[in-house]
């Protein structure tokens, strides 16, 4: 007789335990069923544990397989934690139902009780709803979506409206706008009247993406609901604001370059990021990716498996978002915010379950045939632009199909400085790059204008695309060359080529030295007040590049670099090379090594605990991990202080929340110099200690904190979401942290208030610092320090220049008065 197995998880013991009694006795006891429910707190119990999960799965598992109900929220998530700690045949038995928790429980016992399978037995969990649906004269189906059913006798608000940024609704902004359309209950459409398309769903990546929106097209803009004027205005304001956008070019000055000689090996590309590389090739060829269509039977496990893909697929590319962020900073990591959008836009989730239910087509089948649907759309607009975002929509989609086939990623393994040669480069394969030993990128598909071009720009590694696939027959090893602003590649180059490429390098080093020769001048306000601009960096390279672009210190060296990419924690000489080289290339400028921060959306794998945490932005991260693993920190502190000795170096701690934490991590400093002393070796023994303000509590105790250490530095980042109590990395409240917020504001200002009565500096580091226009409240407020991404400084220190402090000075406390983000940007952004 087939035996299945069926765990209750819920956040009350108490509900668990009534549900269990109740599907018991329906059945006199014939089932397997075992509950997971609260947590070993008297004070709180309500919560769920996946161990408890773990255990309950364990006690009733069957080879006929078990079915988990949940209630809502960390339910799930522990659930799914606790998968993990089965092996991968017992996961496989395993299956997650949607069904109300109550009416579920009792239809899956009674059915489990008569012997029938896992899939009538879920079949059964499934459709319990439909007799109460039917006693209410109600429709119900687990996979209907009438989140668009909209009170059309409410009026319709629209906005005509131009879009002035540079690259129109490219993936970013079109991210910005669906995000903004979902957090409101107002059916929003938005039609590109430039183009005379027809209306589209505001809270779909692709079809906004699909409008060719371009600069100077006008769009329409509906929206009908109770909140429709409110989403319009919300828009509205996101679009004058240019989404944030600043769209800063620094021009470099041209000079004749002579000719490059031809040589029998050349091939001529598409120039896609400017730079010389010669080295040997490491071929790269995505794995391919095979489906079989077949009918199935049951559409509501297909529909499960589907959607445990697309879970598993965000974890990842939260996982790259986080690393993006560290190599190539928030502002070109936001690539991923819309691959995450794409996982979660309506209109392709609505196809793919019209595919598995109407036509009972399989998991894979469907959402290739809607992923080809989508990329069709792109690739009939006809701005070349917008055409690009076929790759994060393919690359999305690979992503999907490769985790429901079971295969792992494609990974890139070069232990030896090379040149990359593909067909092609998916975003994601681009972000995880290292620009140490990928020094040029030569591909026979892709254009300029893709994303896999952009961040290579950022990478600053030179690359080629577009190039004849004979290319392709190169075997490895072989050298070849490429100049990415030509657009050029040579295979086994002659001498001729080779010194002539190395002369092309001089002048465009030239060129880029004498366009930011004005960067390196300090920034000064025209009344005489300096304002130190610094750089936040996160490698070797990303210091040689401030130093080039005028930093005058680095505010911000995130650490998180030295750890990703490994299997253990990198070792004391390890991190003790990379201070000193980056510290090396600051010469007598200031290095600020912000310790270890990981959590939240930074995530470590090997340093990770055994159990995941269901909110990790309000858990053990940052200088609480390093608490938790002062080995780890003590390592770090150890490198730190012996590249201090004859460097300018300053250590910050970051997530700072009490005294408590303060002292214990000034303790372990402590520690670590008498260790060093002890040995003889040389260090700073006044090495000056920060600390990171990114949390209400450490702006509460400004005033204590200030105290015991040197100076602060405002992450604008994390303050704001914290302050707004929103998680950043979720598109729908995103937008709320505006680090403009005025709530914002007033902690940067009691921050000030702190530090300069207790005699130290203030410096900021969060993305809020690029945007140049803002420039003048952050003065006003009194920052004395700006560190932002390096290409960034140029435009920075021009503003600062144009500026009095006494105008700022006005210009904050009006900011600081204002009732929202948008109101403190129609201050600083022109408008018209």
């Amino acid at each position: 007789m087939t035996v299945v197995g069926i765990v209750i998880v819920s956040h009350s013991k108490q509900l668990a335990l009534g549900v269990q009694e109740l599907a018991a006795q329906m059945v006199k006891g014939k089932i397997s069923l075992a509950v997971a429910a609260g947590v070993d707190d008297p004070t709180n119990p309500l919560g769920t544990d996946p161990i408890q999960v773990y255990q309950a799965i364990s006690s009733v598992f069957s080879e006929d397989g078990v079915i988990v109900l949940m209630d809502l929220g960390s339910a799930l998530i522990s659930a799914e934690m606790a998968l993990e700690f089965l092996l991968p045949a017992q996961r496989d038995k395993i299956y997650m139902c949607d069904a109300p928790l109550v009416e579920g429980a009792i239809a899956a016992t009674v059915a489990a009780s008569t012997g029938k399978n896992i899939q009538e037995v879920l079949r059964e969990a499934q459709g319990s709803l439909l007799a109460k649906s039917h006693q209410l004269n109600l429709i119900a189906h687990p996979l209907h979506n009438d989140s668009n059913n909209i009170d059309d006798t409410v009026p319709t608000k629209e906005l005509r409206i131009q879009i002035k940024n540079r690259l129109g609704l490219h993936a970013r902004p079109a991210a910005q706008f669906v995000a903004t359309a979902c957090r409101f209950e107002a059916k929003i459409q938005v039609q590109n009247l430039t183009r005379n398309t027809e209306a589209v769903r505001g809270d779909s990546i692709n079809q906004v993406g699909t409008l060719g929106v371009r600069q100077g097209h006008e769009l329409l803009i509906t929206a009908r609901g109770k909140d429709a004027q409110e989403a319009i205005t919300a828009l509205q304001s996101l679009i004058i604001h240019n989404f944030g956008e600043q769209d800063p070019i620094l021009e470099l000055p041209t000079r004749t370059i002579s000719p490059l000689p031809d040589n029998p090996g050349q091939f001529t590309g598409i120039a896609a990021s400017p730079g010389i590389a010669i080295a040997p090739v490491v071929h790269y060829q995505l794995a391919p990716v095979s489906i079989t269509e077949y009918h199935i039977e049951n559409v509501e496990i297909e529909w499960q498996r589907l959607q445990h893909a697309i879970q598993r697929a965000k974890q990842e590319i939260t996982m790259l978002l986080s690393h993006a962020s560290v190599q190539i900073g928030d502002a070109e990591a936001a690539i991923f915010d819309a691959h995450l959008l794409f996982l979660a836009d309506p209109v392709m989730l609505d196809g793919v379950r019209r595919y598995i239910i109407e036509e009972k087509l399989n998991a894979e089948a469907a959402w290739q045939a809607v992923v080809e649907e989508v990329t069709n759309s792109y690739r009939q607009l006809e701005d070349a632009y917008l055409k690009e975002r076929v790759d994060d929509v393919v690359d999305v989609g690979r992503r999907v199909l490769r985790i429901l086939l079971g295969n792992l990623p494609t990974e890139l393994h070069i232990s030896e400085p090379s040149i990359v040669v593909g067909t092609d480069l998916t975003p994601s394969d681009t972000a995880r790059l290292d620009p140490r030993k990928v020094l040029g990128i030569c591909m026979t598909a892709g254009s300029a204008t893709s994303h896999s071009a952009i961040i290579a720009r950022t990478l600053g590694i030179p690359a080629v695309v577009g190039v004849d696939s004979q290319v392709l027959t190169v075997e490895n090893g072989t050298v070849i060359a490429l100049d990415g602003e030509g657009g050029k590649v040579w295979i086994e180059p002659e001498g001729s080529v080779l010194t002539a490429l190395e002369n092309k390098r001089q002048v465009w080093q030239t060129n880029q030295a004498e366009a930011r020769k004005k960067a390196h001048q300090p920034a000064t306000t025209r009344d005489g007040q300096r304002i130190h601009v610094f750089a936040n960096i996160g490698s070797v390279a990303d210091a040689k590049a401030a130093v080039g672009y005028g930093a005058e210190g680095v505010g911000l060296l995130r650490t998180e670099f030295l750890y990703l990419e490994q299997i253990k924690p990198p070792t004391e000489e390890e991190q003790l090379q990379v201070y000193q080289d980056i510290a090396q290339i600051l010469g007598e400028r200031p290095l600020i090594i912000r310790t270890l921060d990981v959590g939240g959306d930074k995530q470590i794998p090997y340093l990770g605990s055994t159990l995941k945490e269901t909110n990790p932005f309000l858990g053990v991260r940052g200088i609480r991990f390093c608490l938790e693993h002062p080995y780890l920190l003590k390592t770090q502190l150890r490198a730190i202080l012996r590249a201090s000795a004859n460097h300018h170096i300053k250590v910050m701690w970051p997530m700072i929340s009490t005294l408590t934490e303060l002292r214990a991590a000034k303790s372990i400093l402590n520690q670590s110099m008498a260790e060093l002393a002890k040995d003889g070796i040389e260090f700073d023994a006044k090495l000056p200690v920060g600390v990171m303000i990114e949390t209400p509590a450490a702006v509460a105790i400004a005033d204590h904190l200030a105290k015991e250490v040197d100076f602060f530095s405002i992450g604008t980042n994390d303050l704001s979401q914290y302050v707004m109590a929103c998680d950043r990395t979720n598109p729908k409240v995103a937008n709320l942290t505006d680090a403009l917020q005025p709530a914002v504001l007033r902690m940067i200002q009691k921050t000030v208030e702190a530090a300069h009565a207790a005699n130290i500096w203030v410096g900021l580091c969060g993305e809020i610092a690029a945007e140049t226009v803002v420039a003048p409240i952050l003065i006003g407020l009194g920052i004395d320090e700006l560190s932002t991404n390096p290409q960034a400084i140029a435009p920075l220190k021009q503003v600062i220049s144009q500026l009095t402090t006494t105008e700022s000075q006005v210009l904050a406390r009006v900011a600081l008065n204002q009732d929202s983000a948008s109101r403190v940007r129609e201050l600083v952004y022109p408008i018209g």
